[in-house]
């Protein structure tokens, strides 16, 4: 293939092609599952990094080991309480942000 016809694109610009462009209903789903797994794996990372078991975290939480599970690999099952709670338990500093569009 000639070097010229190939065009490099941007995350951006293939996620734009092949999700939707940003405001449209597809586009804010995959944003929000994105941000979802992104927690959840901050959350894996932070109680790996402390040595803890999923079960050891769930007992610190009070739930069973099977919903820390859930939290780390889909968040969207998951009580926002919950959610705080784990984040509280693995002493880690939460801040939100909240932007109205």
């Amino acid at each position: 293939m000639d070097k010229d016809k190939l065009r490099r694109k941007s995350l951006d610009e293939m996620i734009d092609e092949h999700i939707g462009k940003v405001g449209t209903d597809d586009r804010d789903a995959f944003e929000e599952e994105l941000r979802l797994d992104i927690l959840g794996q901050t959350i894996k990372r932070i109680r790996e990094e402390k040595h803890l078991t999923q079960a050891q975290l769930g007992e610190m939480v009070g739930v069973k080991k099977a919903q820390i599970s859930k939290i780390e690999n889909n968040l969207t099952d998951a009580r926002f309480e919950t959610i705080l709670k784990v984040f509280r338990a693995l002493n880690a500093k939460i801040n939100f942000n909240v932007e109205l569009g």
